[in-house]
């Protein structure tokens, strides 16, 4: 997705994990267990869908300032992340993620359930892109801040 704002701007907001609660549907925001964003730190996530709450305990992976933010998270090994490329006066946003290994028989169980909703992986993706827009309202908001 395309944001008019800086990509310093930009990475301010997606390695700010507190506020992911006013962005992602099902993430609730983060706190960090050790400062703050950096390569190795840590942080809880607290998600909420439908019924169902959680938390996780995430560790940064990738942080290369102002254009790569991403996380594992310990219990599904799940890694997800941003990539942030200047573009056209913007800066281009893409949120990732991947598989570092199948998911725990706990996390299969819960999905054939479907109190996580019963096509996870579309859902997964309609949330990232609700996540982008938002983050793009807020960067845009804020002024875009073109430095």
């Amino acid at each position: 997705m395309w944001i008019d704002a800086a990509p310093a701007a930009v990475w301010e907001l997606v390695t700010d994990v507190g506020r992911y609660g006013e962005w992602s549907p099902e993430n609730r925001g983060g706190a960090w267990a050790n400062g703050g964003p950096a390569l190795g730190a840590r942080f809880t996530g607290s998600n909420r869908r439908g019924v169902m709450r959680w938390s996780t305990q995430c560790e940064v992976i990738e942080y290369e300032w102002p254009s790569r933010f991403g996380f594992e998270v310990a219990e599904s090994r799940m890694r997800w992340g941003y990539r942030l490329e200047p573009e056209a006066g913007g800066t281009r946003v893409t949120e990732w993620r991947s598989h570092v290994a199948p998911l725990p028989l706990p996390f299969r169980v819960i999905a054939a359930t479907g109190l996580l909703g019963r096509d996870r992986e579309r859902l997964l993706v309609e949330d990232m892109r609700q996540t982008l827009e938002k983050v793009k309202s807020t960067a845009e908001l804020n002024g875009g801040s073109h430095e």
